[in-house]
């Protein structure tokens, strides 16, 4: 800081003064009730100063006024239901008033959501000490003119987090919600986890079948080899193991009604004597007296583990591996920040409040650091985000095609819900804000040993 002592102190007396009169300003506008004409002003002051400069969707305004992309074509359109819209969003952190303003239906997207979703990446506005005070009290008229703010309905979940008991609920909450509404947009694997693609041509169904050959090869099953599968879901790779590669599975999963569907589908393919599925915890398998597992899989299950639980997670699949196993860990992961938001103004906090509740996505560092503190050393890291956005991208278009029959499955808000999960998680995977890790794990035998190639190249045998 430059300047005497006694000039910096009369700048920061200027800058209380200006705060305390944008404050005033504030409290003598809250006991006037505004018109809908000086809302609609406020609105289009406040958008044309914040909205990113560069952006490819159309903001329509509740009286049909519309400020249009600046990116044309444009690829989506935010549309305000009324004129409390915009207060109800104007609240922090933003990310989860915003998400619940969609939920309520205080705005609709029509179009790609992701060209929504990247509005904090593409955040620019300059603004300067003389704009604040005219922006305050565009967002004080803007809030009051929203009144109360009704909040959606959420899950409640008891305990203490990541106990058995709440995990249970907090998976039922997600996966529970009915078999038949995941059949409208899953393949026919049922397979709730990233696709793997070659050209990304491929139908969700190839790419979703070449991810199962793509992990079995990863594992280097035999035929003969026990295989456990935590997280089993609705049995694809479980079954897929057991025809194709000959091995003995057994699977666990928290939800009931992914066990009672899986085993059904277990029974159709006539697998029962080479397939054992159950409603268990994780934390459980070694108790139930099982013998050692040749290989495991954990696919996209470690999200609902959560950063305390992770050495529990590792130490007991590291001491239920024979020696010289392989353990195939895929989990989602944080990645690059959307740096041109302050970090104060979001929470990242909706997607473990409405849709994955008490989830946590781990840096693929740290994973891997809770990994070799259990034993396993770590024989190969892979990193597939661009594979999810494709898996996505297939998975929206299919949910939206179908919404006929998902809309009264779900009820407004949940179908809201997961209509915004799908588009805008699509987009955070493709900007690297999420990343997808592959990561291989072994557990040497007495000599160290390994029994691994020496190349990956039988990975990609045809």
């Amino acid at each position: 800081m430059t300047g005497t002592p006694g000039k910096r102190r009369l700048g920061q007396i200027s800058v209380a003064v200006g705060a305390a009169a944008v404050a005033l300003a504030a409290r003598k506008m809250a006991a006037t009730p505004s018109t809908p004409t000086q809302v609609r002003s406020r609105a289009l002051h406040l958008l044309e100063r914040v909205l990113p400069t560069s952006r490819g969707f159309d903001l329509e305004l509740w009286d049909g006024t519309v400020i249009p992309a600046t990116r044309q074509p444009a690829q989506a359109r935010l549309v305000l239901r009324s004129e409390q819209a915009l207060g109800r969003m104007l609240r922090l952190p933003a990310d989860l008033a915003l998400g619940e303003a969609y939920l309520r239906g205080d705005f609709d997207i029509q179009g790609d959501i992701g060209a929504i979703a990247g509005i904090a990446d593409d955040f620019d506005a300059q603004l300067r000490p003389a704009d604040w005070p005219g922006l305050l009290n565009d967002v004080q008229v803007l809030k009051r003119a929203a009144g109360a703010v009704p909040a959606p309905v959420s899950v409640s979940l008891e305990g203490e987090q990541h106990s058995r008991e709440r995990d249970r609920a907090a998976i039922e909450y997600h996966y529970d919600v009915s078999n038949d509404f995941y059949k409208l947009w899953l393949d026919s694997h049922m397979l709730y986890s990233c696709a793997h693609f070659s050209s990304g041509q491929e139908t969700l169904e190839q790419a979703q079948e070449a991810k199962l050959e793509y992990i079995c090869r990863k594992l280097r099953l035999q035929a003969g080899e026990r295989l456990l599968d935590i997280g089993c879901g609705w049995g694809g790779l479980a079954i897929y193991a057991a025809q194709r590669y000959g091995v003995q599975v057994l699977g666990v999963t928290l939800s009931q009604a992914q066990l009672t569907e899986a085993q059904e589908r277990v029974k159709a393919a006539g697998l029962q004597d080479r397939i054992t599925l159950e409603l268990r915890d994780y934390r459980d398998v070694l108790a139930a007296g099982y013998e050692p597992f040749d290989k495991i899989a954990s696919i996209e299950m470690s999200e609902h583990v959560g950063r305390k639980n992770m050495p529990t997670y590792f130490k007991t699949a590291y001491a239920i591996l024979k020696p010289g196993g392989l353990m195939l860990n895929i989990a989602s992961s944080d990645g690059i920040a959307q740096a041109r938001v302050p970090m104060w103004l979001q929470s990242g906090n909706f997607a473990r409040k409405y849709v994955f509740p008490d989830g946590e996505m781990l840096p693929a560092w740290e994973t891997l650091k809770h990994a070799s503190e259990a034993l396993f050393e770590v024989r190969d890291v892979e990193n597939l985000r661009e594979h999810y956005v494709l898996t996505l991208k297939h998975w929206a278009r299919r949910l939206e095609a179908q919404e006929a029959q998902a809309r009264p499955m779900l009820g407004e808000q949940r179908w809201r819900l997961w209509r915004l999960y799908l588009g805008a998680t699509s987009y955070y995977f493709q900007k690297g804000h999420l990343s997808l890790f592959q990561s291989l794990l072994a557990k040497p035998d007495a000599e160290r040993a390994v029994p691994l190639p020496l190349t990956r190249a039988d990975l990609y045998r045809a």
